[in-house]
C-alpha cells in the first residue's frame, strides 16, 4: 500500500482518530495482482525481447490491445495508493516513526532484492539453461526506491499539513472536489509533467526521469486526496461512471486514431488519471468492507510480488518448451506464477521470522496462524 506503499506494505488497523479504508487495501491488492498477470502476458507479445522477458515462440500480439489499456495506469496507481498509505499512517505516527517504518518495510526488502534475490534469480536461470546477461539493477522492485525517496522528501511537508489542517492547500483541494467535475482537474498535473518531460513512451516508468516525476506527482496527489476526507470519497464515488466512460473513450481514441504508439503524451496522462479515478470510485462504492480474504491477501501481496518474477521466468522456461497452444501456455504460466508465489509465501516466508523483514513483513515472536 490503511494503504500501502506500492508495493506496498499494509498499515495496521487505525485508531478512532481516523477511518480505515478497506477499499484502498483492496485496490492495492488487485493492482499488484493485475501487474503480475501483466508480466506473464508480456512474454506472449512482441515487446518481450526488448525488455528482457522470456518470449514464447508463438506470440499473441492481439494481447497488446487490452494490455495497452492497463499500461497507462498500472504503475501510477501504485504511487497514488502509496501516497494515500502515508496519510493513514501519519494519523497515528510522527515524522520520524514514518521514516523508520518505510526504511524497514521498503528499503530493507529493496536492498535485499538487489544484493541477494536478483543475483540468485540470474544464476537460477542459468542453472535451468536460459542464457541471460546479468545487469546490476533493482529489477521488478525498482519502484520501491521511488516510493522510499518520495516518502523522505514529502514527509516533512505532510507533517506540516497534518499540524495545519486548515492550510490553504487542503482547503483548496476540498473546494476543487466539491465542484461538479472538479475531480477531473487532478489529471492536469500529470498532463503537465508529460508535456514538460515529453518521454519517449508514457509507460516508460522504470529507471527514467519521467517515471520519477510522474510517480512524485501521483504520490502527492494521493496524499492530498485522502486529506480531504469524505469530500474526496464522495466525489470519486459520484463521478465513477463518468470517469470509466471517459477513460474507455480515451483508450479507444488512442487505439483507433493514434494506433497507441502515436498518442500525445498529455492525452495518455489524462487517460491514466481517468482510469485511476474510475478504479477508486468503484472501489469506494463496492470494496470498502472488511473480509477475511482481504485481510489475508493485503498482507500477502507484497511478498508475493517480490518473489513472483523468478518463479515466473523459471516456469516460462519450462512451459515454453511444451507443444501447447499459446493461450494454454499463458493460462498455465499465470496459474503457476500465482500459485507458486502464494505457496512460497504461505509455507516459507511468513513462517520463518528471520525472513519476514526481508520481504516487507514485521518480525514477530511466533508464526502467523
Amino acid at each position: 500500500m490503511s494503504a500501502v506503499d506500492a508495493t506496498i506494505p499494509t498499515e495496521p488497523p487505525v485508531t478512532a482518530t481516523s477511518t480505515r479504508r478497506y477499499d484502498v487495501d483492496a485496490i492495492r491488492t488487485i493492482a499488484i495482482g493485475l501487474l503480475i498477470i501483466y508480466h506473464c502476458a508480456i512474454s506472449f507479445t512482441f515487446i518481450a525481447g526488448f525488455i528482457g522477458f522470456p518470449q514464447n515462440d508463438v506470440t499473441m500480439d492481439a494481447l497488446w490491445i487490452p494490455l495497452a489499456a492497463l499500461n497507462v495506469w498500472r504503475i501510477p496507481i501504485l504511487f497514488l495508493i502509496s501516497g494515500m498509505g502515508v496519510y493513514f499512517a501519519m494519523r497515528r505516527r510522527g515524522n520520524k516513526a514514518i521514516v523508520k517504518d518505510r526504511t524497514l518495510r521498503i528499503l530493507v526488502p529493496l536492498l535485499f532484492g538487489w544484493i541477494v534475490l536478483w543475483p540468485l534469480f540470474h544464476f537460477g536461470l542459468l542453472a535451468v539453461g536460459w542464457e541471460a546477461s546479468y545487469n546490476v539493477n533493482f529489477g521488478h522492485l525498482w519502484f520501491l526506491l521511488n516510493i522510499y525517496v518520495y516518502a523522505l522528501l514529502l514527509v516533512p511537508l505532510f507533517g506540516y499539513l497534518k499540524a495545519n489542517p486548515d492550510h490553504a492547500i487542503l482547503r483548496g483541494m476540498k473546494r476543487l472536489l466539491q465542484i461538479p467535475g472538479g475531480i477531473f482537474l487532478l489529471a492536469l498535473p500529470l498532463a503537465l509533467e508529460a508535456w514538460l518531460v515529453n518521454p519517449e513512451a508514457f509507460s516508460a516508468y522504470a529507471f527514467s526521469g519521467h517515471g520519477w516525476a510522474l510517480g512524485f506527482v501521483c504520490f502527492l496527489i494521493g496524499y492530498l486526496c485522502v486529506s480531504a476526507g469524505e469530500t474526496f470519497w464522495t466525489s470519486v464515488e459520484r463521478h465513477r461512471r463518468v470517469a470509466l466512460g471517459l477513460a474507455f473513450a480515451s483508450y479507444l481514441v488512442r487505439l483507433l486514431v493514434f494506433e497507441i504508439e502515436r498518442t500525445p503524451k498529455p492525452m495518455e496522462a489524462f487517460e491514466s488519471m481517468l482510469w485511476m479515478l474510475a478504479v477508486a470510485g468503484f472501489g469506494a462504492r463496492y470494496l470498502n468492507v472488511p473480509s477475511a480474504a482481504l485481510s489475508y491477501f493485503s498482507k500477502a501481496v507484497y511478498p508475493i510480488y517480490i518473489v513472483h518474477m523468478p518463479i515466473q521466468f523459471i516456469a516460462a522456461y519450462v512451459i515454453f518448451g511444451w507443444s501447447l497452444p499459446a493461450m494454454v501456455k499463458l493460462l498455465l504460466l499465470i496459474a503457476v506464477t500465482l500459485v507458486g508465489s502464494w505457496a512460497l509465501y504461505e509455507y516459507v516466508l511468513r513462517r520463518i521470522n528471520v525472513l519476514r523483514p526481508l520481504f516487507g513483513m514485521k518480525y514477530i515472536k511466533t508464526s502467523e496462524t
